[in-house]
C-alpha cells in the first residue's frame, strides 16, 4: 500500500509540474512566437520598413548609451506615434543612416519649415551631431523588457521559430495522449471496482 502511495504522489507531481509547463508554454512563450511570426512574414512583405506588431515594433539594445534607464541585452518595444505626441525629454528610436539608434529628445527644433529633434543617450557626454526628423523615427519607446533581447533575436529566426511551433505542438499531443491513457485506466478502474462490488 505504502508503495502504491508513493507512486501515486510521484505520479501527481509529475502531473503537476507538467501542468506549470504547459501554462508557462501557452501564457508566455506562445504570444511571442505569434508576435514574432508576425514580424517575419511583415519583414518579407516590405523588406525596406521595420515590421510592426499592431504599430509595436521591437528592438534589442546593443550599446550602454541609454545606461542605466535601458541597458545592454534588454529588448525595447516602441510605438508609432503621431508628431504632436514626442516631447522632449522622451525616448525615440530613429534610423540613422541604415543603423536604428534609441536615445531621448532634449531639444525641439522647427527650421526651415521642418521639425527637427535633438537627441542624445542618457550615457553620453555629448548630443548627437546630427539632428533627426520625424520621417526617420521609427517609434516612442513605451516598455522594455530586461535581458530579454537575446530570447526575442534567436525566435527572430524562421528555422527557429518553426522548430518551437513543432516542440509545443510534440508536447501538446503528448500531453493530450496521458491524459486519454489516465482516463482509460480511471474507467477500467470503476469497472473493475463496480465488477467486484456487485460479486
Amino acid at each position: 500500500m505504502y508503495k502504491i502511495d508513493k507512486v501515486q504522489k510521484e505520479y501527481h507531481k509529475m502531473h503537476l509540474i507538467g501542468k506549470v509547463i504547459s501554462i508557462i508554454i501557452y501564457i508566455i512563450l506562445i504570444p511571442i512566437i505569434i508576435f514574432n511570426f508576425s514580424l517575419i512574414i511583415k519583414s518579407f512583405i516590405n523588406p525596406n520598413k521595420t515590421p510592426d506588431f499592431f504599430g509595436y515594433k521591437n528592438f534589442i539594445i546593443v550599446s550602454g548609451s541609454m545606461e542605466p534607464t535601458i541597458n545592454i541585452g534588454d529588448a525595447i518595444f516602441v510605438k508609432e506615434v503621431p508628431k504632436e505626441e514626442i516631447n522632449e525629454k522622451d525616448i525615440i528610436s530613429f534610423d540613422e543612416d541604415g543603423v536604428i539608434v534609441t536615445h531621448r529628445v532634449i531639444d525641439i527644433i522647427e527650421e526651415d519649415g521642418q521639425t527637427k529633434y535633438k537627441t542624445k543617450g542618457d550615457n553620453n557626454n555629448t548630443a548627437d551631431k546630427e539632428m533627426t526628423t520625424y520621417d526617420k523615427i521609427e517609434g516612442k519607446y513605451q516598455f522594455k523588457i530586461n535581458k530579454f533581447g537575446l530570447v526575442t533575436e534567436i525566435l527572430k529566426n524562421p528555422i527557429t521559430l518553426v522548430a518551437l511551433i513543432l516542440i509545443i505542438v510534440l508536447i501538446s499531443l503528448y500531453k493530450n495522449r496521458l491524459d486519454k491513457k489516465k482516463q482509460l485506466r480511471k474507467q477500467k478502474r470503476q469497472k473493475y471496482e463496480e465488477d467486484n462490488y456487485k460479486l
